[in-house]
């Protein structure tokens, strides 16, 4: 391990600045978590709510919490600091504010900062593109983290097939990029989608993501990778290639997760105490996705076919009333027993790690991934945006769950196909046999502290030779 005490190896003091997304901001915290083990000084920038909202930091003695304030812009909501806070068709305030950071960052880094010892290293994620920049200004190099090969494989193949991607790169292509057919295995709905997400200008900057990516890619000095080869073992070598070494998936300490063990009263956790070992479907599609009030109908009679008992962490659609009643009528008394829908917070560490959940049915979100097979679960999913449907087909590739079947041009999904996805993964014992097994498997890879340690002393390493170059 890294020794960042010894004498030929004084600490690092590194700059951690992640976009404004609880899915970024948490591995962000976890990799200031595994940096201050070995002895190394972070500064954790964000704005005030989203500090306060972080988990306890196990090493708060040399973790500093450090507040930029949010420039407030037109069209943003009264206290949105994240993507928690704000649609996800309505993001544009949210990176004009966000882009106003530069400013407090700038300050930051060349303030009169006393005892404490200079920036050694900015660490950024590709839609910090500001802080690439000024850290260049600044003189201080800049880490540049990609989430997942995955992800890089799907969109820098456009029409092509994924073996030439070492030839060639999303980040090569004009904003302007018009592809008519998806990439091998990508459906037309998620590419149609991602096209216009990706590439098209937001009216209020005129900078699309992938825009921002390439000005983050050009000033960094070096990249890595939120992966590695035994998580993607067939695209990692390609994205590799073209941006960096693996990282490791960062995933939550080997105390069993943020809060796995705490909790215990919970409603939730106490209803889950009275089930059968194994028996229980944890639904939860994270906080961000913009469900439409037919699809969570869809969801319920599916799962009220699918005849498995479940838990359903169920954020109300968007526009939606607060008094509204989204659930088809009479679902909650139909399913009274072994059904549980919930509105409110949910600890999901804790409902992962109980053994009454059998099952996992997720967004795909690259974090809730890992947090559902760090216990081994297999999964049943339903990527709706962003990274979450090359995620899905990774994890279709490695045999641990089912997608759930989607219309091929609009993404729509019905009650049939829902719940013969659930009743494969975890009624049926062939099929599920296969998904627990393969699970498993995935989850020795995410309970494997050597292998992870390894790959952010390498990350450590890297960092010092260019700190001492």
């Amino acid at each position: 391990m890294d020794d960042a005490r010894s004498p030929s190896s004084p600490p690092l003091h590194v700059v951690i600045c992640p976009w404004l997304a609880f899915g970024h901001i948490l591995p962000y915290l976890e990799l200031a978590e595994r940096l201050a083990s070995r002895g190394h000084r972070v500064s954790f920038l964000s704005t005030p709510k989203n500090l306060a909202r972080l988990p306890a930091r196990r090493h708060a003695d040399t973790i500093d919490l450090v507040t930029l304030p949010l420039p407030r812009v037109e069209g943003l909501p009264e206290g949105a600091e994240s993507t928690n806070d704000v649609p996800g068709d309505r993001l544009e305030p949210l990176f004009e504010a966000f882009d106003g950071l530069a400013a407090p960052f700038a300050e930051f880094l060349s303030a009169d900062e006393g005892n404490r010892p200079r920036q050694d290293w900015i660490v950024a994620d590709t839609l910090t593109h500001w802080a690439a920049t000024v850290a260049l200004q600044h003189k201080v190099p800049c880490a540049m983290l990609v989430s997942s090969a995955a992800v890089i494989s799907a969109f820098a193949c456009g029409a092509r097939d994924c073996t030439e991607l070492a030839a060639a790169s999303i980040f090569e292509q004009p904003a302007s990029v018009a592809v008519e057919e998806p990439p091998a295995g990508m459906p037309r709905y998620e590419w149609k989608r991602n096209v216009t997400g990706l590439f098209t200008p937001h009216e209020m900057k005129g900078m699309s993501v992938v825009r921002r990516i390439t000005l983050a890619l050009e000033s960094c000095t070096i990249t890595a990778i939120r992966s590695c080869p035994e998580w993607e073992p067939v695209v990692f070598s390609h994205a590799a290639a073209l941006l960096g070494k693996p990282l490791g998936l960062l995933p939550p300490s080997p105390d069993g997760g943020r809060g796995a063990g705490m909790n215990r009263d919970d409603a939730t956790v106490r209803w889950l105490d009275a089930q059968p070992p194994k028996s229980v479907v944890y639904v939860a599609l994270g906080s961000e996705v913009p469900l439409r009030v037919e699809q969570v109908h869809e969801m319920a009679h599916g799962l009220e076919m699918a005849g498995a008992r479940f838990v359903w962490a169920m954020r109300p659609p968007r526009g939606v009333p607060d008094d509204m009643d989204v659930l088809p009528p009479g679902f909650q008394e139909r399913t009274h027993g072994h059904g549980l829908v919930t509105m409110g917070w949910v600890p999901q560490n804790t409902v992962l790690a109980h053994g009454a959940v059998g099952a996992f049915l997720t967004h795909c979100g690259r974090s809730s991934l890992i947090e559902g097979l760090l216990y081994g679960h297999p999964l049943i999913m339903l990527p709706i945006s962003g990274d979450q449907g090359p995620n899905a087909r990774l994890m279709e590739g490695r045999k641990v769950g089912l997608q759930v079947p989607r219309d091929e041009d609009d993404g729509s999904f019905n009650r049939k196909g829902f719940a013969k996805a659930v009743r494969a993964v975890m009624v049926e014992e062939d099929t599920r046999r296969v998904f627990v097994k393969n699970a498993m498997k995935l989850q020795e890879v995410l309970a494997d502290k050597e292998l992870h340690e390894r790959y952010i002393d390498e990350f450590v390493q890297q960092l010092r030779s260019y700190t001492t170059s």
